[in-house]
């Protein structure tokens, strides 16, 4: 024997100086299997484990658990390494019995190496754990007898712990002969061995296997990765593409996201209890990600619209709304794979050999399919993995709901608000027009910005730049009420003020008819409102705001004006009236009208932006689309959260070939004179087929204007798109449209009046009234 311990020399009895350099006949008696053969099959074996009795130096015996590990040398010398255990006296102490079968039972891998880290001892545990067999490691260092198994930093770490006498602990991967190609992790504990003397002759490694615990924490992992990367923005096709990208490769070689094609068309959804829907759905693919380039096991790309099998497993997780596990992709004869050539084919092209389906569902509905796949990773999915693709479906749906509730949403009250906006801008003879509209972004939905030109009477044209203070739906509705309430009073041909103020006292209304318990309802307060006549005849524009920006006026020659017109308060506040400007503007004047996301932005205040939009404005060689799109680019806006609109006119005046009036005297025989002056006028102007019907409108108006008006009276005939006749007089008397009866001898004027002619209508001055009336000339020659 070379070598004793005090623990041997507690169980033996013997000193070390008793049995160093002596035989081991000395301690073990002859037993039956101590022959030359069992000697032999210990060499080819690494060693022998089992129950053997000793000699005591007192000289009784000791039954003993004995370990035999053979220990090789340089040169070829080979040594064996005595392990023993008294059993008797494990068995009578407490937990003996747990003691004696610790090294050989438990789910400790133990490894002992000398201080070169060839192995000397090694337990069945380890063997178990990493399936490399006992004779293949005593004896050789760790690279040799590992074959590249273990993490090559575990060599490092058992050195480190060698020279230092600290322990360490370590994790590596290997690849178990029995763990059917599925890598497990392995936790190390590094020691030092000491000797009899506390001299460290080796280190002793102690292993378990924590996959279980590992993969818990790498899916935790994935899930709380899926908290941050799966739904960051509110577009349903790139939500579904995240969830494809988070799942390669940490769950899958392949992901592949369809969602059902009302998803996209903002639709109903179909419901998991309506097979009917179920079994012919539309899907389009959202998400699409792999391990191999382009993602050719997919047969459709990201984008395209898709078709199902009916015998796909897909319809039966549709039907039940239940998650689809096939371990092994079966292609035999008879499976539904045979009947699906074109998934059949990538199946056999590209080794899809495992595969899981998962519903995505929300609120009893499916929102679409999350398809798993394998071909590279040899390991099938388990019963764990479907567990984690359900959880990350499962979160990305909260995600796609919301998506699709909130894009819903927010195309409702694009499709309301832009319903609700003019689709054409008729400028008439009075103004070019063009306009831009950008809706807020996708966070703070579209606001309540309104523009709109409406032609008038007199070639005139009405401008109207609005905005509702608050975003969505609600917004876009109000917007509307107001827009057809200006569109109502401006038929009315109220100016300025009195429009606004008509407004003002209507949106009061709506505000308190609309609030109830829970606050305000569709009426928002706080709308402003700019409202511009403009008069190509006199050239003069009559502007009234209400807490809306200015606007700004480029002339002919480029000079840039801003027109003083008192601010106003915003509309439904009532505080105090509002006040009309009138400005003469030259014929080529540019009108710009916008709202304050035009202007307004988080970098500086609103004076600064208008002096920005009005020197973007002094472009005269730019038509007003070109000019509108300059604008736009030009401008900064960076405060998204507001609407930006932008209403450009560029006036125009009618010759004085085109108008003609008189002055009249209240006296009734000026009727014929009227006529006969009507009737030379129109042959003038080529109109010889509006006479008669022109001759009976005047002679009603002018008797009217006789019989119920004051004053002078003034006739003015103006040739535009329409054929307008006007009647001026000084009374305040409104005419009202009558319908007489078959007995009546009066009252048939303003019916014959409305008869004869497109539109009639009354407006009023500060000192006089006209009465009018169009006939149109567009199906003239």
């Amino acid at each position: 024997m070379a070598g004793w311990t005090r623990a041997a020399q507690w169980l033996f009895g013997y000193s070390s100086a008793e049995v160093v350099s002596q035989p081991a006949s000395l301690l073990f008696p002859p037993f039956p299997s101590a022959t030359a053969a069992f000697v032999k099959q210990c060499r080819a074996r690494g060693g022998w484990f089992g129950r053997a009795a000793v000699r005591h130096r007192a000289g009784h015996r000791r039954e003993v658990s004995l370990r035999l590990s053979l220990l090789t040398g340089q040169g070829g010398t080979v040594s064996w390494l005595v392990s023993a255990t008294d059993v008797a006296a494990l068995s009578s102490r407490p937990n003996g019995p747990v003691r004696e079968s610790l090294l050989t039972r438990g789910p400790i891998g133990i490894v002992v190496r000398d201080f070169d880290l060839r192995c000397t001892y090694v337990n069945d545990v380890m063997e178990r754990q990493d399936g490399i067999p006992c004779h293949m490691r005593l004896g050789h260092r760790h690279a040799q007898s590992v074959h590249g198994q273990e993490d090559e930093a575990l060599e490092a770490v058992m050195r480190q712990v060698l020279h230092s006498g600290i322990p360490a602990v370590h994790e590596y991967r290997a690849l178990p002969v029995a763990a059917r190609g599925r890598e497990h992790v392995f936790s190390v504990w590094c020691c030092c061995v000491e000797d009899a003397d506390g001299c460290t002759t080796g280190v002793c490694c102690m292993s378990v296997d924590i996959t279980s615990s590992q993969r818990a924490r790498e899916r935790l992992a994935i899930l709380s990765e899926a908290g941050t990367r799966i739904g960051s923005t509110l577009d349903v096709m790139q939500t579904g593409q995240e969830l494809a990208e988070l799942a390669v490769p940490l769950l899958a070689d392949c992901a592949i996201v369809d969602l059902a094609d009302p998803v996209m068309l903002e639709e109903d959804l179909p419901r998991l209890s309506d097979p009917a829907r179920a079994c012919a759905p539309a899907f389009r693919r959202a998400g699409l990600a792999s391990v191999r380039q382009g993602a050719p096991e997919a047969v459709w790309s990201r984008g395209e619209l898709i078709s199902v099998s009916p015998v796909s497993p897909l319809i039966g997780v549709l039907v039940t709304g239940q998650s689809y596990l096939e371990r092994v992709v079966d292609t035999a004869p008879g499976t539904w794979l045979r009947k699906d050539a074109l998934r059949a084919q990538k199946v056999h092209d590209h080794g899809i050999h495992s595969l899981m389906i998962v519903p995505i569902r929300a609120r009893c509905a499916v929102l679409g399919l999350a398809l798993f796949l394998r071909t590279k990773d040899p390991v099938p999915f388990e019963e764990d993995d479907l567990l984690l693709a359900e959880e990350l479906v499962s979160r990305a749906a909260l995600s796609l709901d919301n998506a699709r509730r909130y894009t819903h949403e927010r195309a409702t009250a694009l499709a309301l608000q832009r319903n609700l906006l003019p689709q054409q801008l008729p400028g008439g003879p009075a103004v070019e027009v063009a306009s831009r509209y950008l809706p807020a972004d996708m966070d703070d939905g579209v606001g309540g910005d309104w523009f709109d030109v409406i032609p008038l009477s007199g070639a005139r044209v009405a401008m109207v730049v609005g905005d509702v203070v608050g975003h969505g739906i609600n917004a876009a509705a109000t917007m509307g009420r107001l827009r057809t309430a200006v569109h109502t009073l401006a038929g009315m041909e109220l100016p300025p003020d009195e429009l606004l103020a008509h407004l003002d006292d209507m949106v009061q209304r709506l505000t308190e008819e609309d609030t109830g318990p829970d606050g305000p309802g569709v009426a928002v307060m706080g709308a402003t409102c700019l409202y511009a006549i403009y008069d190509p005849v006199s050239q003069q524009c009559t502007m009234a705001r209400a807490g809306h920006p200015p606007p700004i006026i480029v002339a002919p020659n480029g000079d840039i004006v801003f027109p003083e017109i008192p601010a106003g308060v915003p509309l439904g506040l009532g505080l105090e009236p509002f006040e009309a400007v009138e400005v003469e503007l030259p014929e080529g004047s540019l009108i710009a009208l916008y709202t304050d996301g035009l202007v307004e932005s988080r970098d500086h205040d609103i004076d600064v932006g208008m002096n920005l939009l009005s020197r973007a404005l002094v472009q005269p060689d730019c038509s007003l689309e070109d000019l509108c799109s300059a604008v736009i680019d030009i401008i900064p806006t960076p405060t998204p959260s507001d609407d930006v609109t932008l209403l450009l006119a560029r006036t125009r005046s009618l010759d004085a070939c085109h108008t003609r009036s008189w002055n009249l005297p209240t006296d009734p025989a000026v009727v014929s004179n009227a006529r006969a002056l009507t009737a030379d006028q129109l042959t003038e102007w080529g109109l010889e087929r509006l006479i008669s019907t022109t001759q009976l409108i005047v002679s009603e108006l002018v008797t009217n204007a006789i019989r119920h008006g004051t004053g002078p009276i003034r006739l003015r005939l103006i040739r535009h798109q329409q054929l307008t006749c006007e009647v001026c007089d000084g009374g305040n008397c409104v005419p009202r449209l009558r319908h007489a009866r078959t007995t009546d001898e009066h009252g048939r004027g303003l019916f014959l009046v409305a008869r004869l002619s497109q539109r009639w209508g009354t407006r009023h001055a500060t000192d006089h009234k006209i009465v009018w009336a169009e006939q149109d000339l567009s199906s003239m020659p």
